[in-house]
């Protein structure tokens, strides 16, 4: 049977500060991935959120003389904001502090508890309070965490600990056969090379206010790990219950590659303590350095979503992130290379192209001359005077490695399958001249036109999930509406000749102003 559903999730984001650059990136990597599988027509779930208890929360909070729930409401709520900035179609906004997940955690911990699977311990090790996990001497980088630069502090405490080391053997086999999948291929081998060097049991509980009360120990609240993850199912509104959700499990978890190894072994490991599927398929991506640097306030390198939305847009800002590398590398940005690419690829690019074809189009209208489609040659050949063979293949070419691509999460190459139609579309105007088939009255001109606009129109659709409200507008201009395009299907929409003959063409106002 035909899988017709698709749940992708972000990471839930630690909200002790503001939205950075890399919360950005995935979540609109997400959306992308979301929004093309709803052109296809599943029943697709996105979903997001914010992470809200421990330890740094406290500190924060205390640092900006703040209760800490009213810290991470206020915080969380910036998250929201950027994520509408950016035009990210979320189905859900899941917070760690919402009264539903509490309850589903602490029904979660007290069958694990139930399971023998948390038992009573002492942990002793090396702690960063920045990234909220024990380090180990071979993690640090002359004795400072390489993410923060700090020195973790030496914590020995009573504690809950879980029994993760039992899940090592199951959790290896299910890497290597694929049953969990995890992308690109060499994260699934660091994951695998971390399994083989064992798994010790970890601390489930920390003795901190801020945080899930256990529920046979309220002196105690649960350690970030299951309290984060678990909103991976609490989010579909999973009360704690035996039986998953409908939506679950997930298709595709999107993350950062500093966090894959405790999803691929933490994660999971409670999973199959609670006895509930895995998701399909773990999806690593890289980070941003600027001009070879890494991203610090005291170097001055700092990009934030707010600094491309105030340049670039919303749409802007999606593609030039989305665009940025290829999905799961790292990638070298700044702001003159997002300028660049900016007035490459978006200004000169689509922009330039649907102008240029709206003023023809205009111009043919004045002429008396209207659209037809009417003589796809018929011969044998696969060129012909006008390119209206070439048109029909090609199209049906590149939406089938367009949609390869999508479904491989590889966004860098649906992308340039966009550009490649439109760098194609470009070449037909040079080639044809249809302002000389104007000025000449040629009876193909109509034709013609009909081909530029008809092109158009799949470009729009294949850029729909990247730059939404973009397509939205191109859509418009050449008199469709682009819900009911949406709604029509992915065989229907993909097919040439969707644009109607006597379409009324509408002047756009400029799509991306040149830097």
């Amino acid at each position: 049977m035909k899988n017709n559903k698709f749940y992708i999730t972000t990471p839930i984001y630690y909200v002790n500060g503001d939205p950075h650059i890399g919360h950005a990136y995935t979540t609109i990597a997400a959306d992308i991935i979301a929004r093309f599988n709803r052109m296809l027509g599943k029943d697709t779930f996105l979903l997001t959120g914010s992470d809200e208890h421990g330890e740094k929360i406290m500190q924060a909070a205390a640092i900006d003389n703040m209760d800490p729930q009213a810290f991470v409401d206020k915080n969380s709520a910036k998250f929201e904001i950027t994520w509408d900035n950016l035009n990210i179609s979320n189905d859900n906004f899941i917070r760690t502090t919402s009264k539903n997940h509490k309850l589903a955690v602490q029904k979660s911990l007290q069958k694990l508890f139930d399971k023998g699977l948390i038992y009573k311990g002492e942990h002793n090790g090396l702690y960063c309070i920045g990234c909220e996990q024990y380090k180990t001497e071979k993690d640090l980088v002359d004795g400072l965490c390489s993410d923060h630069q700090k020195k973790p502090i030496e914590v020995k405490e009573d504690c809950y600990m879980f029994k993760l080391s039992v899940f090592r053997n199951i959790i290896k086999n299910k890497i290597e056969t694929d049953e969990l999948q995890i992308k690109p291929e060499d994260k699934k081998n660091e994951v695998l090379s971390f399994l083989n060097e064992g798994l010790k049991d970890i601390s489930f509980s920390r003795k901190i206010k801020w945080g899930v009360e256990l529920p046979w120990d309220t002196t105690q609240t649960a350690y970030v790990w299951p309290d984060a993850f678990l909103n991976y199912i609490t989010g579909l509104d999973w009360n704690g219950e035996d039986k998953a959700p409908p939506m679950w499990p997930a298709e595709v978890q999107l993350m950062s590659k500093d966090i894959i190894r405790v999803h691929a072994t933490i994660w999971i490991a409670i999973l199959l303590g609670l006895e509930l599927p895995l998701p399909k398929k773990l999806f690593v991506h890289g980070f941003f350095l600027v001009n070879g640097q890494k991203m610090s306030k005291s170097v001055g390198n700092v990009i934030t979503p707010d600094d491309l939305l105030k340049n670039y847009g919303t749409d802007g800002t999606r593609y030039l992130l989305a665009s940025a590398t290829p999905f799961g590398h790292d990638g070298d940005i700044s702001m003159d290379k997002f300028d660049l690419k900016y007035n490459a690829d978006l200004a000169n690019g689509i922009g330039n192209l649907v102008a240029r074809s709206i003023s023809l189009t205009k111009k043919m209208k004045d002429a008396g001359i209207k659209l037809s489609t009417n003589s796809f040659a018929t011969n044998n050949s696969n060129q012909d005077t006008w390119g209206d063979q070439i048109f029909q293949h090609e199209i049906h070419s590149a939406w089938e490695d367009y949609k390869k691509n999508l479904d491989d999460l590889q966004l860098d190459l649906s992308i340039r399958v966009v550009q490649e139609q439109i760098s194609f579309l470009d070449n037909y105007i040079t080639t044809v001249k249809p302002w000389e088939l104007i000025r000449d009255n040629n009876p193909k001109t109509g034709e013609v036109i009909y081909n530029i606009l008809e092109r158009i129109r799949h470009i729009a659709l294949m850029m729909l999930p990247f730059i939404p409200e973009t397509a939205d507008k191109i859509l418009s201009a050449i008199s469709l509406d682009p819900e009911q395009e949406k709604q029509k299907g992915w065989e229907t929409f993909t097919k040439w000749g969707g644009l109607l003959t006597d379409a009324e063409i509408k002047e756009s106002a400029i799509l991306f102003p040149r830097k």
